[in-house]
């Protein structure tokens, strides 16, 4: 079994993907109608005595609740961003390029959708604080800093939770930390050479766990899972359905014995269900169903020729 990788993935810059221009244009006779209403509402505003300015916000501040009411706003803000962000960008204090560095395991546009980041955002209004916060609520980020260097470049460092191994319990799968602290649920195949273990209190455990595997010698690679029974003790699983029982004391020394049989006895090719080290210095394995059958007949027949 592999173990998670090493050493940090180097700072990368890239630029944001252009925003895409609005899908619904505006129709003209829409903005001819707009104009009408908009003179209605000056000279409106005219007749009560309110001066260019006064009558200026007070016709903006009518559009406004009216795009509001109507839901332009709404799409303006799907489409742009808010208000603020859409000047600021206009300005030149857009994100025009990010630079992340730390990530090892997490992709730019993971880092990106967790921070809630987009073309839409601006630098000026951007909120590091939150930004912060919201990746360091990602299982697998320990630490983030987010810093702006205006006008347009957005700086990320973070720093990931190393995954160690993956856990099992109540039919839950999980990456884990090397203390054992659960990271994140596990559902992505690019962790599934990490060391696997099963059960209750396994996860406290996966040094004692390695340590077994080390013992086997060349049969490691071959060792698809730990199961701890009991919080006592040790069953390892193999690749070609074996079941090997380990004692609770001196574990290791029983793994060293079953990469002996493997080689010596090609334990491996045999029909066997399950093999017992339990007991020191003594071996107990369990046929398979089919193999027992084969066996059975054959006892008979091996007797019969033995008796001529």
């Amino acid at each position: 079994m592999a173990g998670a990788h090493e050493g940090f993935r180097a700072a990368r810059s890239f630029e944001m993907p252009p925003r895409a221009a609005p899908s619904r244009p505006v129709a003209r006779s829409r903005r001819r109608r707009g104009d009408g209403q908009a003179s209605r509402l000056l000279r409106l505003a005219r007749a009560h005595g309110f001066g260019l300015g006064l009558a200026i916000i007070f016709i903006g501040g009518a559009g406004l609740y009216g795009s509001i009411h109507g839901g332009q706003y709404a799409r303006f803000v799907e489409e742009n961003g808010s208000v603020g962000d859409a000047l600021a960008r206009s300005v030149g204090l857009g994100i025009d390029a990010i630079t992340i560095a730390g990530s090892r395991e997490l992709h730019e546009s993971e880092i990106l959708r967790d921070a809630n980041i987009s073309p839409r955002n601006s630098l000026l209004f951007l909120d590091v604080n939150d930004v912060r916060d919201r990746l360091e609520a990602v299982p697998l980020i320990r630490s983030a800093s987010v810093r702006k260097l205006f006008p347009n470049r957005l700086v990320i460092d973070i720093v990931e939770r190393e995954p160690f191994a993956i856990w099992q319990k109540d039919g839950q799968l999980n990456l884990v930390a090397a203390d054992g602290a659960p990271i994140a649920e596990m559902h992505d195949a690019r962790f599934a050479d990490l060391p696997f273990v099963v059960g209750e209190g396994a996860n406290k455990r996966i040094g004692e766990f390695l340590k077994i595997l080390e013992a086997t010698g060349d049969l490691h690679g071959r060792v698809t899972a730990g199961v701890l029974v009991g919080q006592r003790r040790w069953n390892l699983k193999l690749s070609t359905g074996l079941e090997v029982k380990l004692p609770e004391a001196s574990p290791e020394i029983a793994a060293a014995q079953l990469g002996r049989l493997t080689r010596e006895s090609r334990l491996l090719d045999k029909d066997l269900l399950y093999v017992d080290l339990r007991i020191p210095s003594r071996m107990f394995a369990r046929l398979t169903e089919e193999a027992a059958a084969t066996r059975a007949e054959s006892l008979p027949r091996s007797r019969k020729r033995g008796a001529t």
